[in-house]
């Protein structure tokens, strides 16, 4: 039997890592150099050596949990019955629009779209779409889509995986806004004081009033 949500997550990842090797083919095009591509910073450079094959088993593991049979690879007995099933095409549907909102802030951040902090290649501060209300859209996603994964192919290897996904995430996004604070100075201030990291605030007029970030 044909694991079709697990097919349909699968082919979600293979895009949306796709998408991401067009645009760093674009970056390198455009500036003729790896500049916001490969990290320079340390930190992001210790992250990079785990992000690589990480990425490698984002696109491997769904694959094999829909085509394979038994642990630790293979989907496990109660993911193909119900209600787990029913469960698993929501994760699968929920990834798809991870994928159409990831492009869409891709396409807004435009030239300004990085996968490292580089002082020698200055950013314009996106405040519209998603960025309006939260500061790292393209996490948040990202972080939904790795959910949407466990929640599609519920394996040991595949939550280890997710672990480490989101506390890179984490880091990732407070190492950015370090950065974005040194160089955007007072605007990125305000912009924090209005926004959340991953999820809208609740109170953001009370927040830019009390002027805490």
């Amino acid at each position: 039997m044909k694991d079709l949500p697990g097919f349909a997550l699968a082919a979600t990842i293979w895009a949306y890592w796709a998408y991401v090797g067009v645009m760093i083919m674009r970056v390198r095009r455009r500036t003729r150099k790896l500049a916001g591509i490969v990290p320079k910073q340390r930190l992001e450079q210790f992250m990079w050596l785990v992000w690589v094959p990480l990425v490698a088993a984002w696109v491997t593991l769904p694959y094999l949990a829909a085509t394979r049979g038994g642990a630790p690879w293979g989907l496990p007995e109660f993911a193909r019955q119900a209600p787990y099933s029913t469960l698993r095409w929501i994760g699968a549907g929920v990834g798809l629009a991870c994928l159409a909102l990831s492009v869409e802030c891709w396409t807004r951040m435009g030239r300004s779209w990085r996968m490292a902090v580089d002082a020698a290649q200055p950013t314009e501060l996106i405040t519209t779409g998603l960025y309006r209300y939260i500061r790292h859209p393209i996490y948040a996603l990202s972080i939904l889509l790795m959910l949407c994964t466990v929640t599609v192919a519920p394996t040991v290897p595949v939550a280890v995986m997710a672990a480490i996904h989101v506390a890179l995430m984490l880091t990732k996004a407070r190492n950015e806004e370090r950065f974005l604070a040194d160089t955007q100075g007072a605007p990125y201030a305000r912009y924090c004081r209005r926004t959340g990291r991953f999820l809208p605030r609740l109170r953001a007029g009370q927040t830019e009033a009390n002027g805490s970030p």
